[in-house]
């Protein structure tokens, strides 16, 4: 499979400034996950990404909060994305927050995330949507090498048919931020407000939340052959008849 950046390419953010807005980006992800929080419990979250460990996750119930990155110093483990330190079925929920774009291979990072959560487990997963104004804008040359735009967009059906390949049911779909962000500074006029109210499609993130299922394997009963109580007749062989 082609990977979706090459090598060479391959240049994740470590921190939010390095995106244009992106605080006020970070802000309204943090906004779309409070409702999340309070039906969500647990032992242990991974926050993997160095985007993902800045977020502000302190409303979460799960009482462990791990961040797995690479350069920022909330970081505890330092590891790639699609590489993770942990064994299977140990988390209860994995927040990956624009990771996807910034990476080889998408597919692995969606199958290691996969693989960490416990059944039942939540995926909250953030990215950039193609369909909006800063989607568009990323054919513009002189955007190409400036954040969010080095990196691939997937829109998020594409995640979803992911997804749900695997074994994940996508709970929620969130589209926001409707903002080309090419200001410097986002500032949250009445048009803006209008956009997100009506045409929130054309936001510029959208947040998936979804949860691991696995079917219960219900074990087949045998079909036990019974014995006969008195041995069958033997074939080729007949009683005579005595007589007289």
């Amino acid at each position: 499979m082609k990977p979706a950046l090459s090598e060479k390419d391959r240049t994740s953010p470590s921190d939010w400034r390095q995106f244009t807005q992106g605080l006020a980006l970070s802000e309204a992800i943090s906004g779309q996950l409070q409702p999340w929080w309070q039906q969500i419990f647990g032992y242990y979250m991974l926050k993997v990404g160095d985007l993902s460990c800045q977020l502000d996750t302190s409303n979460c119930k799960i009482q462990h909060h791990i961040g797995v990155g690479r350069y920022c110093p909330q970081a505890l483990m330092l590891a790639e994305a699609d590489a993770l330190p942990v064994i299977e079925n140990s988390v209860d929920a994995v927040l990956l927050s624009h990771c996807l774009e910034y990476t080889a291979d998408p597919h692995h990072v969606v199958r290691e995330a996969h693989r960490v959560l416990v059944p039942d487990g939540y995926l909250l997963l953030s990215g950039i949507n193609p369909y909006s104004a800063v989607g568009f804008l990323k054919w513009l040359p002189g955007l190409a090498q400036k954040y969010p735009w080095q990196g691939r967009f997937f829109s998020a059906s594409r995640i979803k048919d992911w997804l749900h390949l695997i074994g994940f049911e996508v709970l929620s779909e969130q589209r926001f931020f409707c903002s080309a962000m090419l200001a410097k500074d986002y500032k949250a006029t009445r048009w803006q407000l209008c956009n997100e109210q009506y045409l929130n499609y054309f936001g510029a993130a959208y947040l998936l939340v979804a949860r691991k299922r696995e079917l219960p394997l219900t074990p087949i009963k045998p079909k036990w052959q019974l014995s006969p109580a008195f041995a069958q007749q033997v074939k080729g062989v007949s009683a005579r008849q005595r007589s007289d």
